[in-house]
């Protein structure tokens, strides 16, 4: 696969890396608080959609020092304030000895354990490694300790598809995320599956996509002057990789869902938007640093 590279500066993007750096939407009176969000209760502020009109920058830093970290390294995230204090997010390491890519996400640094309290989600791959889902903290159907009521049956939060590449074509890899919708209050949709039918990425290949909005990676344009694709990440990102994406839904291409980059060797940019939120974002991001070896 080719590598995407940020675009050049020219007049034009160092405008738009103005905007970048102006001060956010409700940013005046509180001015590092996120509208309508308390990172107080992390877990709360992880499952709520990004503000509308309001990106939430965040920051990957992966941990691959020590006898097994560079196999199953840790991954932290951080929310970057405008006075550039990063806030703990989440955190997400591969589990050993899984039969398929499992990764599990916790809102404790420390504590990265299934069984424990900061336990918040969960992300899954499919043998071939390109095809992802995410869980929350429920119980999966079939084991035992579901309420009669099944509201602590898990939940799906996001799919995550890369398109397979096995005639080894060069190029752009390519994505499909698929998150739930959206209800008149602006709160998710849930997606708790009776049946393997009725999973996330079972309606998405069936095209069944109710209460379902399907997204994808921008297509990055090719550039003459540096010989290689190119994203406008605004400022946000500086080094040339393949994992480097944006996400967008196809009739708004100009409106980033979410943006991932590299900025140095272990460190990356994660921003997203409505209707996208942490568990979310981190996620996919996740999958992103996943070795797929179909899609290479």
């Amino acid at each position: 696969m080719v590598a995407i590279g940020p675009r050049p500066q020219t007049a034009k993007s160092n405008s738009a890396s103005k905007e970048d750096t102006d001060v956010r939407p409700g940013s005046s009176a509180s001015k590092y608080n996120i509208p309508g969000m308390d990172l107080d209760d992390l877990e709360s502020f992880c499952m709520k959609p990004a503000p509308q009109g309001y990106t939430i920058k965040c920051r990957i830093s992966r941990d691959n020092k020590g006898i097994d970290r560079h196999s199953y390294p840790t991954y932290y995230l951080h929310y970057e304030r405008d006075d550039g204090k990063k806030i703990f997010i989440l955190a997400g390491r591969k589990r050993k000895r899984s039969k398929t890519s499992n990764y599990l996400i916790s809102v404790d640094a420390t504590d990265l354990s299934r069984d424990g309290e900061s336990y918040i989600g969960k992300l899954r791959s499919n043998i071939m490694g390109t095809k992802f889902t995410v869980y929350d903290h429920g119980i999966k159907l079939g084991k035992p300790g579901i309420n009669i009521d099944r509201d602590n049956l898990r939940e799906e939060l996001v799919a995550v598809c890369y398109e397979t590449n096995v005639l080894g074509f060069k190029g752009p890899r390519k994505m499909t995320v698929i998150i739930p919708g959206m209800n008149i209050s602006h709160e998710r949709v849930k997606f708790k599956p009776n049946h393997e039918r009725e999973t996330i990425l079972s309606r998405w290949q069936n095209r069944n996509m109710e209460n379902l909005i399907e997204l994808s990676n921008k297509t990055p344009v090719w550039n003459e002057e540096t010989q290689s694709y190119v994203l406008n990440f605004r400022g946000r990102v500086t080094q040339a990789s393949v994992k480097n994406f944006q996400i967008v839904h196809q009739s708004d291409p100009e409106y980033i869902v979410m943006q991932f980059g590299r900025v140095e060797d272990n460190v990356f940019t994660v921003d997203y938007n409505y209707p996208m939120n942490a568990v979310q974002a981190f996620a996919i991001a996740l999958s992103s640093f996943d070795s797929k070896l179909a899609c290479e």
